[in-house]
Parts: C-alpha cells; sequence; structure tokens
C-alpha cells in the first residue's frame, strides 16, 4: 500500500472529548480516529463506578458524533473480543489491521501515560507525533517558567500574571475590575438555608446496559454508580446546558458561599462542571467567558465571579503546571513520614463523625464533593491523623469523577497533606472543630462535641488538631502564618498539654471505631 493511501490514526483518549479541536475540522477519509475502553486504564487504581460509566458513556457519546459528522471512528468496548485491554497493545493490532501510516495523539495530562505513549512512540513501526490538546490556558512549563529560581509558588502570583495576560476582570488602565485582584475574604460565609440552593437539573440518563458489561469484564469499583439513573453530562450539549444553569442559578450565590458545608444540600451553589471540564466537553477559555459575562450583564456580584474565575484561571493552571515540574516523584511525596493507613470508613462513611460521614458518604454516592469538604473535613482530618498521603492520593484519585492526576495530585499532595514539603501551600490547611462548627451544620446532633478537647465526647479533630502542632513544631513553628498557633501551644502548661496528646493517641488507637 503506497504511503499516500495508508491512513493516519488518531487517539482520543477518555478525558479529551473536546469536538472544538482543530483534529475536527476537517472530514478526512485518510484519518481514522480511534477511542478505547480498556483495563489499564480503569485498573491502576479503584475508581468510583459513576467515573468509569461517565468517562466510557462519554466516549461512547463522543465517539458516535464524530461518526454523525462524517468521521471514521473505530471505538473499541471494553468487551470486544478484539480488545487487548491496553492502549498500546490495541494500538499496534490498529496499525496492523488499518496498514496505518502514523499515528497521531493528542499531549496527554498525565504523566504516566505521556510516558507510556512517548516510550512506545521510541519503538513503534510507523511514525508517531505528538499535538497540542489546545485546552488549557497555559503551557505545561509555564508555571515553571514563571517562578524559576523561587522557593515558593505562589498561586496568586502566577493567577495576577494570567489575568493580566488574557485580560480578564481588567479595566481598561490595566488595574483589576473592582480595585482589587482577590475578594477570597468576601466568600468564607456559613449557608444559613436561605437563598435556596438551585435544584440539580443534570441530565438523567439509563445506562444499565453499559454498566452489566462493565461488571462483565471484571473491572472493579468502588460507590454507588446509579447506573440507571446516572445523572452526569455525557456530551458537550448537556455540558453547556449545565453551564448555563450554574450562571443563571448559582453563580450569583457562590462567592457568598463557596466555603460552606451542609447536610441539607451536597452540591449547595457549586457548578458541578468539574466533570465536563475535565474531560474537556468544555474549554476553560468559555467558562471564564460566561462567568466575566455575567458580572458585566448584573447577573452576578464580583466577589461572586472572581472567586469562581480564580478556581479556573488561577487555581486548575496552576497546579497543572506544579504537577509537571515536579514529577515524575511528586506522587510519591511525603514529607512528614505519615503512615497511618485509611480506615475502613472511607469505603463506606460508616462513622459517627458526621462531617467525615457526610463528605465520604456523598462521595461514595455521587462520585463528588466540593472544595471544602475535599481539603477541610477529609483531607483536614487525614493531615491531623498522619494518614499514609499517598493512599490517600490513591483513594482521592479513584473516587472523585472529576478526578485525574494532573489535577488531584497536587491539591492532595500539596494543598492538603503538606506531602510536598510546602512546595504549593504556605502552610497546612487544618482546624479544629471550631472551623467546622463555623462554617456548616453537621456538629449539631453529632455523637462527639466539637467543644470538648478531652473525653470521651471530644471531637477528635480538637485534640488532633494541636497533637498535630506539638510533635511538627521543627516544621512549622517558625513559619509566620502559624505564630499564633505556637503562642497557643506555649501557653498551655504541661499538663493540658499531655491530657491533649494522650487524648490524640487514644484517638489514633481506634481510627477504625470513631
Amino acid at each position: 500500500m503506497s504511503d499516500e493511501l495508508r491512513p493516519t490514526l488518531r487517539l482520543v483518549l477518555g478525558d479529551q472529548l473536546s469536538p472544538l479541536h482543530s483534529w475536527f475540522g476537517e472530514v478526512r477519509a485518510d484519518v481514522v480516529y480511534v477511542l478505547m475502553e480498556v483495563r489499564s486504564e480503569t485498573g491502576y487504581v479503584r475508581h468510583h463506578a459513576q467515573k468509569v460509566l461517565g468517562i466510557f458513556a462519554a466516549m461512547r457519546a463522543f465517539a458516535a458524533q464524530l461518526k454523525s459528522d462524517g468521521h471514521r471512528v473505530r471505538h473499541v468496548a471494553i468487551d470486544h473480543p478484539s480488545n487487548r485491554q491496553s492502549l498500546t497493545a490495541n494500538l499496534d493490532a490498529l496499525i496492523a489491521h488499518y496498514g496505518a501510516g502514523a499515528v497521531e495523539y493528542q499531549a496527554p495530562d498525565e504523566w504516566r501515560l505521556d510516558q507510556q505513549l512517548h516510550d512506545w512512540a521510541e519503538t513503534c513501526a510507523v511514525p508517531v507525533r505528538m499535538v497540542d490538546s489546545e485546552h488549557f490556558f497555559t503551557a505545561r512549563d509555564e508555571a515553571a517558567r514563571q517562578f524559576a529560581g523561587k522557593k515558593q509558588w505562589l498561586m496568586e502570583s502566577f493567577y495576577r500574571q494570567q489575568r493580566k495576560k488574557h485580560r480578564v476582570l481588567m479595566g481598561s488602565d490595566g488595574k483589576p475590575e473592582g480595585g482589587q485582584w482577590n475578594f477570597d475574604a468576601d466568600n468564607r460565609k456559613p449557608w444559613p438555608g436561605s437563598p435556596a440552593a438551585p435544584p440539580d437539573t443534570r441530565p438523567c440518563h439509563d445506562h444499565s446496559a453499559l454498566w452489566h458489561s462493565i461488571e462483565a469484564a471484571g473491572v472493579q469499583t468502588m460507590g454507588d454508580a446509579q447506573a440507571a439513573a446516572f445523572r452526569w453530562p455525557i456530551n458537550r450539549a448537556e455540558a453547556l446546558q449545565q453551564l448555563d444553569h450554574f450562571i443563571g442559578h448559582a453563580l450569583p450565590h457562590f462567592g457568598d458561599f463557596q466555603d460552606a458545608i451542609s447536610q441539607d444540600s451536597w452540591h449547595l451553589f457549586h457548578s458541578l462542571l468539574s466533570f465536563a471540564l475535565n474531560t474537556k466537553m468544555l474549554h476553560p477559555r468559555e467558562v471564564v467567558q460566561r462567568a466575566e459575562a455575567a458580572w458585566t450583564d448584573g447577573q452576578a456580584p464580583l466577589h461572586a465571579v472572581e472567586g469562581f474565575i480564580r478556581q479556573i484561571l488561577g487555581w486548575r493552571e496552576y497546579v497543572r503546571g506544579v504537577y509537571w515540574a515536579h514529577m515524575p516523584g511528586y506522587t510519591e511525596a511525603n514529607h512528614l513520614g505519615h503512615q497511618h493507613p485509611l480506615p475502613d470508613w472511607f469505603w463506606s462513611g460508616n462513622t459517627r463523625m458526621t462531617c467525615l460521614a457526610s463528605a465520604i458518604g456523598q462521595s461514595l454516592e455521587h462520585a463528588y464533593a466540593h472544595h471544602i469538604q475535599r481539603l477541610m473535613v477529609i483531607g483536614n482530618f487525614a493531615l491531623l491523623a498522619g494518614l499514609d498521603p499517598m493512599e490517600l492520593h490513591r483513594w482521592y484519585l479513584g473516587i472523585y469523577i472529576d478526578a485525574f492526576e494532573w489535577v488531584e495530585a497536587p491539591n492532595t499532595l500539596g494543598m492538603s497533606q503538606w506531602a510536598d514539603g510546602g512546595r504549593l501551600a504556605t502552610k497546612p490547611y487544618v482546624s479544629s472543630a471550631a472551623y467546622l462548627q463555623r462554617m456548616g451544620d453537621h456538629c449539631k446532633g453529632c455523637a462527639y462535641d466539637a467543644k470538648a478537647r478531652t473525653g470521651e465526647r471530644a471531637c477528635p479533630f480538637n485534640a488532633l488538631y494541636w497533637d498535630f502542632f506539638d510533635r511538627h513544631r521543627a516544621h512549622f513553628e517558625g513559619n509566620p502564618r502559624l505564630g499564633m498557633v505556637y503562642h497557643q501551644l506555649g501557653r498551655m502548661d504541661s499538663e493540658s498539654l499531655t491530657a491533649l496528646k494522650q487524648q490524640a493517641a487514644t484517638t489514633l488507637n481506634r481510627l477504625t471505631d470513631l
């Protein structure tokens, strides 16, 4: 077969489902788009059932759309007899099947896949080319270049630079709209129950048949599949509908209550767009533009819009830069030497600590928890208790439908667990029960007393909090952001501190039974 007749295979990964990519601007008879459902991708950690189901369903919807648009598509189903259950093994087989003359793939966002495809390309019988995913505001190495030679990589300075570069929420005078860069101080209100959280208007799908195929293929998962009533968007049209709903009904109040937690609403005013964003059904630029337009048009206040945009243009791009700068090796970081295994209730939610039972329970039910639940409830407890950060990282990576390593690992190991030694966070994000009581309603009716430090009913967060800072004095005592903590520790008499440390030791000895 002559080279001009040999088709090019273009690999589309499960988190690369963007119809906006330049690949799809032209229908070509000499291009075959390849999508695969493989065990090598379902098995590197134990994933939530909805995560596997959602990605596979979205891949199938994307394949169907490409076919409808006239493109040649090869979709390898999880249960197809020809499926070798490996990206590279399937690619080798498909090169032979089609007599392909070349392979192209979009830059993967996970180091694991990037290395896998790079190494495979080195020995492939045909030319292999990597192209940009055309998704992010920034290049992989942009953060590393900005922070070259600096000890601390401050998200705020990165965020300001991106605001200026992309002219987002910037006045004609070159200054930030509203006269300040960050309205975080206005984003910390507890939710009193009103205004009412908007209803969950996400689509409802019956993916029972797909779920049976996944189970039959031996894929091991956790959590509730909800296959007969699956609620996450699986195509761009549904993702855009969710964006519309967020902008119109949730964004106006997002700023006030983005740090709130409540038993009465698992999603509050959060966008529920992260799955669509991280699978690239939505582009971050259009999300930022829609949010900015909501402020310009008077539909949402500036502090809400800025707080949301900070998450997309600031934090999301920033953690990606941190990830690529420090891989490989970042996912093995354990600066504090924490080694306690995760208690069994991480897989059941069966703990008497109401805040944790709620956050983990909803994670198992919905494959989702918002950032305060992840950071200041689950992550807070994990850090105070000295749980193994690598084990926690694998749990976070598996349980959340939006979790891909590039975004999850820096959030878990850096922001949440301080396992990277402060490369990302300027201080450990921990608190006693007082913060949780102030920001949420879980302490009411809990088996534990939020105000008690010692005793049978004392909230575990309290003694663990003081014990954490006492046993890690060498790491944190000189941190200027923790001066008040160590001032308070210094004022404690030895008897009180000993009692707290004994209470913490008792708690750690019965983690499974809390």
